[in-house]
Parts: C-alpha cells; sequence; structure tokens
C-alpha cells in the first residue's frame, strides 16, 4: 500500500500537484494545505491514499496527498460516509483538519453545508457517522470558520474559482464584523483583479 511518497514538484494546478519521483512522475490530487506550501523545483512529502473505481470495463487508481497523517486519517474517514465522494472530501479539508473536527463534534450543520458539494443532508450524514469516530472534540483554539467565510467561498467557487483560490482572496477580506457582506464578497474579487506577481 502506498503511505507515503517523497519527489520534486514539477508542476500545479488547482487541486493537485505532480512529483518526479527518481524519474517516475506522478500526480496527486491534494487539499489547500498542501497547495500553499508546494513549490515548483522543491521537494515534498506527501501522506497518501489511493482510491480505486471501477469505470467502463476497467479499474481507474486515482492518488490522493495530504500534508500529514491526520489529513489522511480525515479524508478516509469522510470517504466512509455515504455521499462524499474523493473530491467533496478534499473540498472539505480545506477548513483544515483540525477545524473540519471542531465543526464535525459541534455538530455545525451550516458550516459543513457551505462547502461547495456538500448539501444539508450531506452534512448530518457526516455528523451522524463521525461525530464519534473522530476521536477528538474540538480542538482547543482551532478556527472555527464563520458562516460568512463559507459564504464568500460559495460565491467565489459559484463564479468558478476554486476553492485554493476563493480562500486565498477571502485571506484579503479584512475580519470586520461591521462590513457587510456583499461588501467582502466585492473585496475577495477585487484580489483577482490584481496584476500578477
Amino acid at each position: 500500500m502506498l503511505v507515503q511518497v517523497r519527489g520534486i514538484v514539477e508542476a500545479i494546478g488547482k487541486d493537485w500537484i505532480r512529483m518526479d519521483l527518481n524519474g517516475w512522475v506522478i500526480q496527486a490530487y491534494v487539499p489547500p494545505s498542501v497547495l500553499a506550501r508546494a513549490r515548483i523545483g522543491e521537494p515534498i512529502t506527501l501522506h497518501t491514499a489511493v482510491v480505486i473505481r471501477l469505470e467502463g470495463h476497467g479499474l481507474v487508481f486515482t492518488l490522493y496527498g495530504f500534508a500529514d497523517e491526520d489529513e489522511r486519517e480525515l479524508f478516509e474517514q469522510l470517504l466512509a460516509v455515504s455521499g462524499v465522494g474523493p473530491r467533496a472530501a478534499l473540498a472539505l479539508l480545506s477548513l483544515s483538519a483540525p477545524a473540519l473536527r471542531a465543526a464535525i463534534a459541534q455538530e455545525q450543520v451550516d458550516v459543513l453545508r457551505r462547502v461547495p458539494g456538500i448539501g444539508p443532508k450531506t452534512a448530518r450524514a457526516i455528523i451522524l457517522h463521525l461525530k464519534d469516530r473522530i476521536g477528538v472534540g474540538p480542538t482547543p483554539g482551532a478556527p472555527i470558520p464563520r458562516a460568512e467565510d463559507t459564504e464568500i467561498i460559495a460565491a467565489l467557487t459559484a463564479l468558478g474559482y476554486s476553492v485554493v483560490e476563493a480562500q486565498a482572496a477571502l485571506a484579503h477580506v479584512p475580519p470586520d464584523p461591521n462590513l457587510p457582506l456583499e461588501e467582502k464578497i466585492r473585496l475577495a474579487l477585487s484580489y483577482f483583479a490584481r496584476p500578477a506577481r
């Protein structure tokens, strides 16, 4: 079983990285935590999970990579929930593993269902199946995403931006509680209008 890989980053996409492993080039789908630290030409270590599915008359193997064992474990637990596929599990990890665990432990359906691809029914199923299985209660000091933040991410992804791009834009929005949601979305959109660096 392939549980960890180390290699040099060759290319970075919206939700994947391509790595050279001593002449073998692999592509892994990854959450934002990995994309944030991946740099082309630099080494990276991924904790991995292989998802196998039947497509047509053959099997398709897809590699997923994570920053640490905790992310991989949470990804695999999410896959055990009916209605949650690999892409939805990756989207949920955009909340960060500690924040996601805390949201499940505190039964915050509104936080989960604002993740792109997660509806109210799936959010409740995640809480029902994982609340007693994730192994920890709320992590002290772990930030719980504000409902407004997930609304901004949902609005940006609805416009075609990836979760990673939406999170980058959100990081440039002032956390002012008096700022209307519409203004925060406008400020997030202005992030994409900046000249490329």
